[in-house]
């Protein structure tokens, strides 16, 4: 296993074509210099440090398979991982004789922009002639690529929720791997495993540091990531950052954030692709402090892979309920939520059906915390909720809300009364939602926040009963809590009116 681990903040004389986390299994040789001439020959000069993870990605053992059966590359925005792939698409069509190649991205656009870029290598290199006389290059929606006289392909797929149906083949890239859901892979892999045997097979993920907070489908690249720290033995991992740090968050990155080294450990092609210049004038004003951690210098924002979430609620259970059709009515409940260290916070209605059952939905969940007051009290003019519920963290910005010089609802200028669950209240709020998940009485519009956070969600206990709980959770779970508490509210619904006296919510 070779691997390079930093362990201290690296100095100024360094080489930062060198990843600041990288392993790879040990191989016998590799066949970058192969692969290399074929680039050349098309116009495609690779960076060194592009070199340094294509070449141990490429080596082999004494069988000629891949040492590396998987690899993952890590690095920020353009940078020139486009690149790489390309050389590694040029190699298995032109060097490795890979008969079926699938490059895949989340977004269409993405995708495309891929396969036009092989479409000018291959003409550069004056490799048309290698193409089918008829049909060699696809463009058409849903089939673009590329076919070769001796009948490999290279398609360009969209992933889809239809599932990973036909991505097998001897080469498949997931470009924009911060976005892979899990049960596309899960679907994939089985079959790509079947070719191990007879084939040579390789899976790429490449993407740039997740950030949990808006990347759902995160977890996929996070494991491949936690594989890659620890050295595993089939996988080779490649991670450019500006932290020596693997578990530094982008809260934590204030002291990096104006650090031009940094700037340089965490962006390879500092000064060939990417200007200083630009960092400085244009992107480090115009992001928050977490956006440019997270998109420039590599610091995610990785969810947890080394414990499971909580299965309280059955996560196809959940999606089998969304109900595009569903309508929030009123009388309804509205419920918000913060995490604990204000990062984020989010908003969630519920309501009685005409039915009898029970709708949910997430108003707004946004980082930050802003923006929540003036939020509610835009919602609360507009609408007139019936109820607003609070727990935990959010009760902090339950006194903004009352308060008449921040929030006015009559001519009185009484304020808004916000109500504040009580321990029995919250836990009855929790086994309530499960319940309404097992027996289908409650529906939602298959929104991604509330998804992400019941995948992630644990629990903790609450005297003899439990809780959601934010520590041990593995996602932002505030859209969940807002949905367990409106939820709850809407549940006291009599006849268009609480159960509850509604002075005790109202002023």
């Amino acid at each position: 296993m070779e691997s390079g681990l930093v362990t201290s903040l690296l100095p100024a004389a360094v080489d930062y074509s060198v990843p600041v986390r990288w392993s790879v299994p040990a191989f016998e040789r590799s066949r970058l210099d192969e692969v290399v001439e074929v680039c050349e020959r098309c116009g495609l000069f690779l960076d060194d440090w592009q070199k340094f993870a294509l070449g141990r990605a490429l080596g082999v053992k004494e069988n000629e398979k891949w040492s590396a059966r998987e690899v993952g590359v890590c690095v920020s925005r353009q940078n020139g991982k486009g690149g790489i792939l390309e050389a590694r698409e040029l190699g298995g069509a032109f060097v490795f004789g890979e008969r079926k190649m699938i490059h895949s991205a989340h977004q269409f656009d993405t995708s495309m922009e891929a396969h036009k870029r092989m479409e000018a290598l291959i003409e550069e290199g004056g490799l048309q002639s290698e193409l089918r006389s008829r049909g060699g290059v696809a463009r058409s929606h849903g089939s673009e690529g590329f076919k070769f006289r001796t009948g490999q392909e290279l398609q360009y797929r969209t992933r889809t929720k239809a599932g990973g149906r036909g991505f097998t083949g001897d080469l498949l890239i997931f470009d924009e791997a911060m976005i892979l859901p899990e049960s596309f892979l899960s679907t994939v892999l089985p079959v790509i495993s079947a070719r191990t045997v007879m084939g040579n097979p390789q899976v790429w993920y490449t993407g740039s540091a997740v950030d949990q907070f808006l990347h759902e489908y995160g977890t996929v690249f996070a494991r491949a990531r936690a594989r890659g720290i620890k050295g595993d033995k089939s996988l080779a991992w490649f991670e450019w950052s500006a932290s020596d740090d693997p578990r530094m968050t982008p809260a934590e990155a204030f002291e990096l954030l104006d650090d031009r080294d940094a700037w340089a450990r965490a962006n390879p092609a500092f000064g060939i692709r990417i200007s200083e210049e630009y960092i400085e004038e244009t992107e480090r004003p115009a992001m928050d402090d977490r956006g440019f951690a997270v998109e420039r210098l590599g610091i995610g924002d990785w969810p947890k892979v080394d414990a499971r979430g909580s299965s309280v609620i059955n996560t196809d259970e959940w999606a089998a309920l969304a109900d595009p059709t569903s309508q929030l009515v009123e009388p309804f409940a509205l419920a918000f939520d913060v995490s604990p260290m204000q990062t984020s916070a989010a908003i969630v209605a519920a309501c009685r059906r005409p039915d009898d059952l029970f709708h949910v939905e997430v108003v707004e969940h946004r980082r930050g915390t802003g923006w929540l007051v003036p939020r509610m009290k835009e919602l609360e003019e507009r609408h007139s909720p019936a109820m607003v519920i609070c727990d935990g963290p959010a009760r902090a910005f339950a006194a903004a809300l009352e308060s008449n010089e921040v929030y006015c609802r009559c001519d009185s200028c009484a304020g808004l009364k916000v109500h504040q669950m009580t321990g029995t209240e919250y836990a009855q709020a929790c086994g309530q939602i499960v319940a309404a998940v097992s027996e289908q009485t409650v529906h939602h519009l298959g929104s991604p926040e509330l998804a992400s956070a019941i995948r992630g969600a644990d629990t903790s206990p609450l005297g003899d009963a439990w809780k959601w709980s934010r520590k041990r959770s593995q996602a932002d779970i505030t859209p969940l809590v807002a949905g367990t508490l409106a939820l709850w509210g809407a549940s006291q619904l009599e006849d268009g009116e609480y159960v509850y006296d509604p002075s005790k919510y109202w002023s």
